[in-house]
């Protein structure tokens, strides 16, 4: 905090407005240390519940964090006042578009020819008193996810609005204000955000290849973290997939730690192209996310949620006083298109197309010296020097791609590339573009 900015106010709402006043003014730096509260409460002739209930206020928006005997501080990111989703610049007409995360839109199977004969199968309208987790989705997810190594024998199921909403009431009905979660990193942005929301720190663990590192994931669970969230395949921003063997090495890192909630997130799903190795149910509390927005469409907002049968039923409680329930018309959707071959077969057909474009990507920058990570999904990560002048540069030269500070925490820079809407054409000038951004003294050197 600077030395002029004075925090005013009189009530905690007038408090907690001032204050963001100030750090959306710059006044606060980030990370900056908040007077405690009975010295913020005599200086403003308030009572120190006052400013505590401001500070809470400020905590669950994600504004400030508790750290400990450090104090109360201005969260590193706020996450609210500015997610890291809103750092991503926006696009210049006519500069190609790398950043966005998405899949091919004109490789989703289409959605318009199912609607009727959803219409006809749901029949007459559902009430409050008969909706929840559809039977018959339930019923079909089981084999589903049995069929790719889930515990299922005596897992609870349901269905929540996409993976961040399954995410989100698995650690609000489990964790407290302050708690520690392992993600990866690098990792998902959003659930870094969500994090921030909620007033739960991160526990970084770093990732490679084959998935989260085993010793890093251990270390973080020894300070403490009592949850750990681990994308099994098509992880974003890196693409890392586990294989059988980090598997195991998770599993006995987790078994030293019964009471960690494991929440394992397969957001890719079937587009992933590569075989699933569930960790399943190594702690006591445990669940499995599979989405459906990445095979079938972002609008789909569907996700099958599995787990011990406690963990479900809190976050089916929670939604209870909450959204209530998936709407049914998208459940049924959901499962009309599980059952379509046609459909299938077109999302195998866009997972090929997917690593086709990586693998091209990756082998020409690859070839340019730089170090490019594409197992799975959508997206690749290239680690480079600088990433907020490779951007720039990348920019100029009419590609925009998104910079690595929307996923890191404590991880080297690196910028992440969607390749969804590459063409073949594409990958050698993109690749030609990247290496300049990324080192052009060298490159520079190189042409004289």
């Amino acid at each position: 905090m600077t030395e002029q900015y004075q925090v005013t106010g009189s009530s905690a709402a007038s408090i907690s407005a001032s204050i963001e006043t100030g750090i959306r003014n710059g006044d606060f730096v980030w990370g900056a240390a908040l007077p405690p509260v009975r010295i913020l409460a005599g200086s403003l002739h308030v009572s120190p519940a006052t400013v505590a209930k401001a500070y809470q206020e400020l905590r669950q928006r994600g504004v400030l964090e508790t750290a400990g005997r450090r104090g109360t501080r201005v969260r590193t990111r706020p996450a609210v006042a500015t997610p890291r989703s809103a750092l991503r610049l926006p696009v210049p007409p006519g500069v190609f578009d790398l950043s966005a995360g998405e899949p091919d839109l004109r490789l989703l199977p289409p959605l318009g020819p199912h609607l009727g004969a959803v219409a006809d199968a749901i029949g007459r309208p559902v009430g409050y008193s008969a909706a929840g987790a559809m039977p018959e989705l339930v019923d079909a997810a089981r084999p589903r996810l049995a069929a790719d190594g889930v515990p299922m024998a005596d897992a609870a199921v349901t269905v929540t609005s996409g993976t961040l909403d399954a995410i989100e009431r698995l650690l609000t009905t489990h964790l407290r204000p302050g708690d520690a979660v392992a993600v990866e990193d690098p990792g998902w942005a959003n659930l870094i955000d969500l994090l921030a929301a909620l007033d739960l720190r991160t526990a970084p663990v770093a990732v490679d290849d084959e998935g989260p590192l085993p010793d890093s994931l251990g270390a973080a669970l020894a300070r403490g973290a009592r949850a750990a969230v681990i994308t099994t395949r098509a992880q974003n921003p890196t693409g890392a997939a586990v294989t059988a063997a980090r598997a195991a090495e998770l599993r006995a890192v987790l078994r030293r730690h019964p009471e960690v909630l494991l929440v394992e997130d397969d957001h890719a799903a079937e587009l992933a192209g590569v075989p699933l190795h569930s960790l399943g149910a190594v702690t006591r509390t445990w669940a499995f996310v599979r989405s459906a927005s990445k095979p079938f469409g972002p609008d789909l907002r569907v996700a099958v949620l599995a787990g011990d049968e406690a963990t479900i039923a809190r976050v089916c409680g929670r939604m209870r006083i909450g959204t209530g329930w998936v709407s049914t018309v998208l459940q049924h959707l959901l499962l009309r298109l599980w059952r379509d071959a046609d459909v299938a077969a077109a999302v195998t057909a866009a997972a090929a197309g997917y690593e086709r474009r990586r693998f091209a990507l990756r082998d020409a920058l690859s070839a340019r010296g730089l170090a490019a990570r594409a197992t799975t999904g959508i997206n690749t990560w290239v680690s480079v020097p600088d990433e907020t002048r490779t951007v720039s540069a990348l920019r100029d030269a009419g590609y925009a791609v998104a910079p690595g500070s929307l996923f890191r925490i404590d991880a080297p820079p690196g910028i992440r590339i969607t390749v969804s809407p590459l063409s073949e054409a594409d990958v050698a000038p993109l690749a030609a573009a990247v290496a300049a951004a990324a080192h052009p003294v060298a490159l520079a050197g190189a042409s004289r």
